[in-house]
């Protein structure tokens, strides 16, 4: 029997008073994450990013047109997936979901990615998914805003193969306008954590969303630049471009879209970007 992790010792309960929830599970994904992945999406999210391209999973309740998703998935129901309480048992079935796609982790070096929303709204799955995996050496990926309490954070960083993790805005009152929550707590859980690199292992890569005219101006980036350099030892950063693939879900679902009219920017203005990072010593990666 397995000691209790910290995480089980505190009593770590979800953020918000609902039951965690799935709304997709997505085979074959080719990014988030190295090799060929299944990715699991968590309903519900502290923020919401203007530009968010999943803004159906924001919401803590799913929306009325997943209320089917579950479907085909023995002993997630066919109705109630967003109300199911997937622990224990729970938590084996979706390993045994994952584990039909092992042979394509095995041959590409792949393995699950655990995204969102926000995954860290609901460790109590989540903190079990990732020792679930780690006992069957699934490889595991963390995709995550950083919004959370930073015992969660760790708890969840510190067993991860890989953390993803989104910076933005630097400035408090931008961040909050854009994605609906100030950036402190984001920008004090890496602090926490590099401190803490002496005697935990975390291997983390920065995700750096380039959404013109409002992370992509000289202010941010240089302000980025600084923070990382003085209070992180991270240097890996991955630049997304800000697309227009998810305008259609804004639609479908009947949510307002504040970046209806924006044009993605110009491929001379994403290489602009990474090249100010290099100069700075940081290793980038455009996608991913």
């Amino acid at each position: 029997m397995h000691p209790k992790r910290s995480w089980e010792q505190e009593g770590i309960t979800a953020m918000a008073n609902i039951t965690p929830t799935i709304f997709k599970i997505q085979r074959y994904c080719l990014h988030d994450g190295p090799g060929i992945r299944t990715t699991l999406f968590f309903q519900g999210c502290p923020l919401s990013c203007q530009w968010c391209h999943n803004p159906e999973s924001q919401a803590m309740e799913v929306v009325p047109e997943l209320k089917n998703i579950g479907k085909g998935v023995p002993g997630l129901g066919k109705n109630d997936v967003a109300r199911k309480e997937i622990i224990g048992e729970q938590v084996e079935i979706l390993v045994r979901e994952v584990e039909k796609d092992r042979i394509f982790y095995d041959e590409s070096g792949g393995g699950v990615t655990f995204s969102g929303g926000e995954p860290l709204a609901h460790p109590e799955l989540l903190l079990p998914l990732l020792d679930a995996c780690r006992e069957r050496e699934i490889h595991t990926c963390l995709d995550t805003s950083g919004y959370a309490p930073f015992n969660i954070f760790e708890a969840a960083a510190t067993v991860a193969d890989l953390v993803l993790f989104d910076i933005k805005i630097m400035a408090d009152q931008d961040h909050q306008t854009f994605t609906g929550k100030p950036v402190g707590q984001i920008l004090e859980n890496l602090k926490q954590l590099s401190r803490q690199l002496s005697h935990i292992r975390v291997n983390l890569k920065l995700r750096f969303p380039l959404i013109p005219g409002i992370t992509d101006t000289r202010d941010n980036i240089h302000q980025m630049i600084e923070f990382l350099i003085s209070q992180t030892p991270y240097r890996d950063i991955h630049i997304l471009p800000f697309h227009t693939s998810g305008e259609g879900k804004y639609e479908k679902f009947k949510m307002k879209n504040n970046l209806k009219h924006l044009n993605p920017p110009t491929d001379e203005r994403v290489e602009e970007v990474r090249q100010i990072f290099e100069v700075k010593g940081f290793n980038t990666t455009l996608g991913g």
